[in-house]
């Protein structure tokens, strides 16, 4: 898995010190963003488990260029959101946070793992039928859409043990 200029994207666990950089992802990734605030509530939360990539620049340092959120309920979780850079797509990035998040989860004593997504988000549908993902159900005019319009959403199903 490389990042942004061929160097390698490292995975770890984030907390609501990276609120902020996910909110900037977040708005760069969907019509309705989510703010900062949300995101610092979201990761201290005893229940959430969040994980983000991190690239090496060229000039030193990382940069969170994706992160991945679920909650914990029970012996279940759900995703959140996930999101990646628009310049780091396409590079495996979507994966390797996914592949971490699930082994996390399961380890944290999840049997089952859900989420929603748009339902014509041909990426993301994708990356989560790689993953095994199934669906088990829709919402009709789920998601505003920039335009103002509604998009419907899948409900997508994984095991995880």
């Amino acid at each position: 898995m490389l990042g942004l200029f061929g160097r390698p994207a490292s995975i770890r666990r984030i907390g609501p010190e990276y609120g902020g950089a996910c909110a900037k992802i977040h708005a760069r990734s969907f019509a309705h963003p989510w703010g900062a605030g949300e995101f610092e509530s979201l990761l201290a939360a005893r229940n959430v488990v969040g994980h983000g990539a991190f690239i090496r620049l060229l000039w030193g340092g990382r940069v969170l260029a994706g992160f991945v959120l679920s909650r914990l309920a029970a012996d279940s979780a759900e995703i959140l959101t996930i999101a990646v850079v628009p310049r780091a797509r396409g590079k495996g990035l979507g994966g390797a946070l996914l592949a971490t998040h699930l082994a996390q989860l399961a380890a944290s004593g999840a049997k089952s793992l859900f989420l929603e997504v748009e339902a014509e988000n041909r990426a993301a549908l994708a990356l989560y039928r790689r993953f095994d993902f199934y669906e088990v159900g829709a919402r009709k005019a789920y998601y505003r859409t920039a335009d103002g319009n509604r998009a419907g959403a899948l409900i997508l199903r994984r095991d995880l043990d």
